[in-house]
């Protein structure tokens, strides 16, 4: 057995590693129930101001990365992203929503939005910085 390490993973040994790891999680899993989603809004000309990716995970919509243009901030675009994103969800079947946001970022913005902290990781990524792991409901009360 030889071991590499290295701080340059490459395509091929990513892709390697993800293929081996999809083939086994798909032991357990629907694969109809996972998939990648993407919201985006734009300029007139095409360019984006703002956009939510995320993953869909069985009965779980992990919110991946959103971000809105410095200039379209506080105009309420963050949160029809969010939205769009949540009823794209809920029409595939998912039952929760989870994202994660650093002390730095959007904590308040998503707790505003029915999403519940459920754990901080302190210290991370660096001292003095936190980590924090929300979920919401997706499920009508």
């Amino acid at each position: 057995m030889q071991f590499t390490v290295t701080t340059k993973v490459s395509d091929e040994e990513r892709d390697a590693l993800f293929a081996g790891l999809r083939g086994y999680n798909l032991q357990f899993l629907d694969p109809g129930r996972m998939g990648q989603s993407g919201i985006f809004s734009r300029r007139d000309n095409g360019e984006i101001t703002g956009g939510l990716m995320a993953s869909r995970k069985g009965l779980w919509f992990c919110i991946d990365y959103l971000w809105v243009t410095e200039d379209c901030r506080g105009q309420g675009l963050a949160s029809q992203l969010i939205a769009r994103a949540e009823a794209e969800a809920v029409r595939h079947g998912c039952r929760y929503a989870q994202v994660d946001t650093f002390s730095f970022q959007a904590l308040p913005f998503y707790t505003g939005r029915g999403y519940t902290l459920k754990m901080t990781l302190e210290d991370f990524p660096e001292e003095g910085m936190q980590r924090h792991y929300l979920t919401k409901s997706l499920e009508c009360p």
